[in-house]
């Protein structure tokens, strides 16, 4: 039955979006209450399911007799709704919202004294949109700096809203000078999706080191400190090869004798990274499932790195969980700012 409503919504919802009637604010509500009715459907499936084996199971391997009476079915009808209702709530009005910090060293062999320390904090897939505002990108902007990190880095999909983009832009700009080496950014696939050239134009008028298959010195002297960002391989049938040709004109020219920092969206990148020596990628794109139990994804395996810290080969590599998202609905898996510390190996 909510499932039923849910789909009436989201056909209303398509309804007013193609009429071009209060698309931002009505659109945004109307979906959200799509998605907490979905999702509460689901867990109510879910749980149902649950409730079933485990009666099953009780009766068939310890012999314990079913208990027919009127007043526990009427328990049992009861309690799987109002579970159902108070995790789709949660997820959908709580969890959402309550970003954590997660930090992380990364050990550096012979690292100088005049990097060791050295902080980079991290936000990726902030999905400005119906459910991400300007002032909510400003607030976790606020979040952000007050962690005392030495640079910012966003590794895509910031930009997802045409109306506001160019806003969007500025307000990262003023942010600049809260990190002693400014606002690294990479692109993302949802940047493709709402118009490059005009955040190109917006960036052009920025301080933010916009990082386009490119690299760029950012500290320190006898072991100095690069970050390159690759683009989003955006056609799908040349996935790979553009990957392999993004990484090599990213860490194109980067002394052996450095730290390397890779921004990619994607964390595929990790894998073309490590024949380059780099000591850290940072990603995103996969929101780390949006839906997890203890730190692991429930959600289908779809990416081959889907959330949190890898190694591959001596490289490190983190799938940040993403700040903001077009589903709105996390549960097991809130929004996170990511910070990393280079330390001595």
């Amino acid at each position: 039955m909510l499932g039923f409503f849910a789909v009436l919504l989201i056909i209303l919802t398509g309804i007013i979006m193609l009429t071009r009637k209060c698309v931002g604010v009505i659109a945004g509500i109307f979906l959200h209450i799509a998605t907490i009715l979905f999702m509460g459907q689901i867990v109510f499936d879910v749980l149902t399911l649950l409730f079933l084996m485990v009666k099953w199971a009780k009766g068939k391997l310890f012999n314990i007799p079913q208990d027919e009476s009127r007043r526990s079915f009427l328990r049992g009808a009861a309690i799987l709704p109002a579970g159902a209702v108070a995790i789709s709530l949660y997820g959908g009005l709580a969890e959402k919202n309550d970003t954590v910090v997660r930090q992380f060293d990364i050990p550096v062999e012979d690292i100088p004294e005049d990097i060791k320390g050295f902080s980079i904090v991290q936000l990726s897939d902030i999905h400005l949109g119906p459910f991400m505002s300007l002032d909510d990108l400003e607030k976790l902007l606020v979040k952000a700096a007050g962690l005392q990190g030495d640079i910012l880095a966003i590794t895509g999909d910031l930009f997802d809203d045409r109306r506001i983009n160019a806003k969007a832009a500025k307000l990262v700009d003023s942010y600049v000078d809260k990190f002693k080496y400014g606002i690294v950014y990479c692109r993302g696939n949802h940047e493709h999706l709402r118009g490059i050239t005009a955040i190109d134009m917006a960036l052009e008028n920025t301080r933010i080191h916009y990082l386009v298959n490119s690299n760029k010195y950012i500290a320190g002297a006898d072991m100095p400190i690069y970050m390159a960002g690759v683009d989003y391989p955006i056609r799908r049938d040349q996935f790979q090869f553009l990957q392999e040709a993004y990484a090599e004109q990213a860490m194109k020219d980067i002394p052996k004798n450095s730290v390397k920092i890779l921004l990619a969206h994607h964390p595929d990148f990790f894998d073309s990274a490590e024949k380059y020596g780099t000591q850290l990628v940072l990603a995103g794109h996969t929101h780390g499932g949006q839906l997890g139990i203890l730190g692991i994804p429930v959600v289908p395996p779809l990416f081959k790195y889907m959330r949190g810290m890898y190694k591959v080969g001596k490289t490190f590599g983190y799938v940040h969980s993403g700040n903001g998202s077009w589903f709105p609905f996390r549960f097991g898996c809130p929004p996170e700012i990511a910070v990393f510390t280079l330390v001595e190996k």
